[in-house]
């Protein structure tokens, strides 16, 4: 997968886990780099349970935005310690 396509999908990823978690989307940028860390997150975790997400874009994107949303849930859990 390409370097724009990963933004595409960290951007999407990113967007939907803050309308999840919170109500709302944080702005493009953070909303990249919350998807692009949150599709590791999700391939991490994905690899560690044994389940094979497939491939494709809407398995990326849902991934990512598994992985995104535990992300933002650790952060929120954190920031109100």
């Amino acid at each position: 997968m390409g370097f724009i396509a990963w933004l595409i999908i960290g951007a999407i990823a990113g967007w939907l886990a803050g309308v999840v978690v919170k109500g709302g989307g944080f702005g493009v940028l953070v909303d990249i780099i919350v998807g692009v860390v949150g599709a590791f997150i999700g391939g991490w975790l994905a690899g560690l349970l044994g389940i094979n997400v497939g491939g494709g874009w809407i398995a990326s994107i849902i991934t990512a935005t598994v992985g995104a949303i535990i992300l933002l849930f650790i952060l929120r859990l954190i920031k109100r310690a």
